[in-house]
């Protein structure tokens, strides 16, 4: 069974992130394109080499719904040892290689 607190405070801590970043601090700062607006995991694959972050796509769009669309915009997105942190912090892994490792 998925621990449902760990992805939660996941999303949350990512939604903050992006919310809170400014411009000059470390971040992924990427413009969504028109053929993503209904795949996250192209961005995923896009921003970080696999289609697996794609929780961090919707999480840093404020999505409030996996059928929502993802218009075009800026997106601040942690940096890839960012995002490990978050990880560890809530004990949430999304590559599903890893998971049991």
């Amino acid at each position: 069974m998925a621990d449902t607190q760990s992805a939660g405070g996941f999303f949350k801590a990512v939604r903050h992130f992006s919310l809170t970043t400014r411009p000059w601090e470390a971040a992924i700062w990427y413009e969504t394109k028109p053929d993503e607006r209904h795949d996250l995991t192209l961005v995923s694959r896009r921003v970080y080499g696999h289609r697996d972050e794609y929780l961090v796509i919707f999480a840093a769009s404020g999505l409030s719904h996996v059928d929502d669309e993802l218009t075009e915009r800026k997106l601040c997105l942690p940096t890839e040892t960012q995002l490990q942190d978050f990880k560890r912090k809530f004990v949430f892994e999304s590559i599903a290689q890893r998971r049991f490792l």
